[in-house]
């Protein structure tokens, strides 16, 4: 075998072991991260421009802790940053700084 072979058996493996402590960690059906991006960015209420509702919904601040125990904590940025990207707003970097606020 050539070792790009290998290497993607290895990233199998790892990505179907990672998979499996989630589910037994989590007790059942684990979301993705799309899931949680898609998610989270369902619930803010926003124009072209800015994001209004972060401090105001409850959901949003339930939804960060529960990424918090189910996600690692170096996914947690990637998670908000796409969720703000993809409402399409043009002010993002307030809205990501908001949102980093509430997880520390």
């Amino acid at each position: 075998m050539k070792r790009t072979d290998l290497e993607r058996k290895e990233r199998d493996i790892k990505r179907a072991q990672k998979k499996e402590e989630r589910l037994v960690k989590g007790g059942g059906a684990v979301k993705s991260i799309g899931d949680y991006i898609n998610e989270l960015s369902s619930f803010f209420f926003h124009d072209e421009t800015k994001i209004y509702n972060i401090a105001v919904d409850e959901r949003i601040p339930d939804l960060l802790e529960e990424i918090m125990t189910d996600m690692d904590e170096k996914q947690w940025e990637t998670i908000i940053r796409k969720a703000v990207r993809k409402t399409g707003v043009k002010e993002k970097e307030p809205a990501v700084k908001e949102l980093l606020g509430f997880m520390m």
